[in-house]
């Protein structure tokens, strides 16, 4: 009797663990990005709930992956066999025990490597994932930020006009009271102006916007005003499409999760046909028998037995598994395919968009601005002396600074597409195609 509840002091207990860990949230920016950019990138990065999300998410995921490979639980239990019905004596019948087992169940050989290589890619996927939906948002928060440098060009281009314009109405003023100048510029002037003044309202609408976009991917609790761009340069890029395609398929984080989509559809297969092969339950039974009616003691027994399951019905279930799984690997490897072939394309658009950005900005910069700029002062000076009407004086007025703005939004478009690139390819451009 001693030696049963020796046995049951010494199987009960269990030991318990806990393991924490804590996620270092990464917050240096995953693409190129001027300082005050980068400090915003930064920022978005360290305060995103979904990027805190998806880490927590992926430390989880590692957590478990001992755990898929880990044997179940050894159950045990305890039990009353053959006691009589009439009087529930444990001494009536020799054949009376109490009973104490422990039963383990050990999947078929491989079963466990495979769950855990399993879990393994399923946690590699969200550990990657967390890198593309890093580059997303630092990608979001570049072109809010070059949008808004854009807003604030026109905002100051429109103020600009709007000052010429109110000189404009002064100088026509003054000429039409003299009898030099005509009504109608007077009046051409005003409505000019008060196109300027509705342009500059819906200006003031989309900077809001943008700043409560910026706001958004920052993750801020309360509206803050996000500062203007700084000022910004010719990146000069010098791109080679051949070698930022080798980069894109190389290091896209995308292509990386596709990959170990495959790899965790092939483990599946796997895994499906072993299931054709038994799991094993092993138990091992005390049983204690009470002195009889007589008071002889009873020796007490030992008992052993193996359960295992039968696949008789494979054609409906192992079979099935199995198909499904392969057809989960055909699609698979179907879409990281896809992508691979898609993934070269976009990088050469990006490009192609980009040098097209570049000469157009040149353009601009170094001829059509220089243009403008001789039609306006020949075209005001014209006006003054009275040898140009006032709408041509006007127009050459507001399209230099019309110019003015069209060069700054090329600039900031190439910035934006680089932003857009370097997403692609996973991380910032080399060194060796970039001056800024």
């Amino acid at each position: 009797m001693k030696l049963f509840w020796l046995i049951i002091i010494f199987l009960i207990p269990g030991l318990f663990g806990q393991a924490a860990s804590s996620p270092v949230f990464g917050a240096e920016s995953p693409i190129w990005a001027p300082p005050a950019l980068s400090r915003l990138i930064e920022e978005g990065l360290t305060q995103n709930r979904e990027l805190q999300s998806i880490e927590l998410k992926a430390a989880g995921l590692r957590e478990e992956v001992s755990m898929a490979g880990a044997l179940n639980d050894p159950r045990i239990g305890i039990g009353l066999l053959n006691v009589p019905t009439d009087s529930f004596s444990f001494s009536q019948e020799p054949m009376t025990q109490k009973q104490i087992f422990i039963a383990q169940k050990f999947p078929w050989f491989g079963k466990l490597d495979l769950k855990s290589q399993k879990a393994a890619l399923i946690a590699d996927r969200q550990k990657v994932f967390l890198k593309v939906r890093r580059l997303s948002l630092a990608k979001q928060i570049a072109a809010a930020y070059y949008q808004l440098g854009i807003t604030d060009i026109s905002l100051d281009i429109n103020h600009r006009l709007m000052e010429m314009v109110k000189q404009l109405i002064k100088v026509s003023e003054t000429r039409y009271a003299s009898g030099k100048g005509l009504q109608q510029d007077v009046l051409q002037a005003q409505v000019e102006l008060s196109k300027l003044l509705d342009e500059k309202l819906t200006l003031n609408k989309n900077r809001r916007t943008i700043e409560d976009r910026m706001n958004e991917l920052l993750n801020r609790e309360t509206f803050s005003i996000v500062t203007s761009p700084e000022k910004l340069n010719d990146p000069g890029l010098e791109l080679d499409v051949a070698l930022l395609q080798k980069i894109a398929v190389k290091q896209n984080p995308w292509l990386e999760v596709k990959q170990t989509e495959v790899d965790q559809a092939i483990v599946g297969i796997d895994l499906a046909e072993k299931d054709y092969w038994p799991d094993m339950d092993f138990k091992i039974a005390y049983g204690h028998r009470s002195e009889n009616a007589a008071g002889q003691d009873l020796a007490d027994f030992l008992s052993a037995s193996a359960v295992m399951n039968i696949p008789l019905w494979q054609k409906t279930r192992q079979s099935k598994k199995v198909s499904a799984s392969r057809s989960r690997r055909q699609a698979a490897s179907k879409e990281y395919r896809n992508f691979v072939i898609r993934l070269p394309h976009q990088v050469d658009a990006l490009v192609t968009e980009i040098q097209s950005l570049t000469e157009n900005y040149r353009l601009y910069r170094d001829a059509l601005t220089l243009q403008a700029e001789q039609w306006a002062r020949s075209s005001m000076a014209a006006y003054r002396v009275g040898k140009v009407e006032f709408n041509t004086m006007i127009k050459a007025q507001i399209r230099l600074l019309r110019i003015e703005l069209k060069t700054a939004t090329y600039l900031y478009k190439i910035y934006r597409k680089r932003a857009e690139l370097e997403e692609t390819i996973g991380g910032p451009l080399p060194a060796a195609m970039q001056s800024s």
